[in-house]
């Protein structure tokens, strides 16, 4: 059975946020490593879009939007 804290909302956007804002560094930080511009700009893309889902997360959180309240 889970717990209280499992079942509390911020538990798991928190996990997200966490886990989509690892996944962004790591686009990042390898943009760097490669030379071909086309998956340097698909990194760059794919993180730009992982950062607005965190975002959309802290939102949730915060009901920041209407469409959370």
């Amino acid at each position: 059975m889970a717990s209280a804290a499992d079942r509390a909302p911020w538990h798991h956007t928190q996990k997200m946020q966490k886990a989509l804002q690892e996944i962004r560094n790591h686009l990042r930080e390898d943009i760097k490593k490669v030379d071909e511009p086309q998956l340097q700009a698909m990194f760059e893309t794919s993180a730009e879009v992982l950062g607005g889902l965190e975002t959309a997360f802290r939102d949730y959180e915060q009901k920041n939007e209407s469409a959370w309240r």
